[in-house]
């Protein structure tokens, strides 16, 4: 079932330059999502309107089968969705336990232990943790929010290989085990080849570039 759609969107800015043009897609639950293409091509565009932090041009975006601007913007982005971003936005004089718990709608402690966190590490400023500790409590942060959708610019970008490799596993389970709709802005190519679709945005038009079959490693994380 389609949690999100986008039809026929479009966003200029100062209503001059066009960078997204007649952009339609359908998300659903227990799927990640990969969206590519150039710097400056759109893509952290079209996520900030998925997730209700801009208005589009023209088109409609919907949510749940309603319209998200008659809904409210602020109360879409309060209720539907969670973000995470590459510069983790972590409140670095806290605790993971306390950035977590800032916005949780779930108790922070179990969340954090599933995405790899110790009760140590919870316990401690987030600034004395590494950047791949700090991106796995901006994840548990979204979790916590219980949204629907999480929405990720470049979550891997300042990550080395392996780390990211970890973050991306990560996310993979947060669609197939958690049934979260998880949609990615990267320019990673490898974390791309882990989403179930994979969008490429290039001249303001997004086109599909693969939509992966359930397979049997995929059946056995559920």
């Amino acid at each position: 079932m389609n949690i999100m759609e986008l039809n026929n969107v479009e966003y200029a800015y100062d209503n001059k330059r066009k960078v997204l043009k007649g952009v339609s897609l359908s998300l659903e639950e227990g799927k990640m999502y990969a969206i590519l293409g150039p710097s400056g091509c759109g893509k952290t565009t079209l996520l900030s309107l998925i997730g209700g932090l801009d208005s589009p041009s023209n088109g409609q975006i919907l949510y749940d089968g309603q319209d998200i601007e008659k809904m409210g913007l602020s109360a879409h982005r309060k209720n539907n969705i969670a973000f995470i971003f590459q510069s983790y936005n972590l409140i670095d004089y806290l605790t993971p336990k306390e950035n977590v718990a800032l916005t949780s709608k779930l108790p922070p402690l179990p969340i954090l232990e599933r995405v790899g966190h110790t009760d140590e590490e919870s316990k401690r400023n987030v600034l004395k943790l590494s950047g791949g500790q700090q991106q796995r409590v901006a994840i548990a942060r979204a979790l916590a929010s219980d949204a629907k959708v999480i929405l990720a610019d470049e979550p891997t970008g300042n990550l080395d290989e392996d780390t990211a490799a970890d973050i991306t596993a990560i996310l993979k389970e947060c669609a197939h085990q958690m049934n979260k709709c998880v949609v990615i802005v990267t320019h990673s190519n490898e974390l791309a080849r882990q989403a179930d679709v994979v969008f490429r945005l290039k001249k303001g038009q997004l086109q599909m570039q693969l939509e992966e079959k359930r397979n049997p490693s995929r059946q056995s994380d559920k």
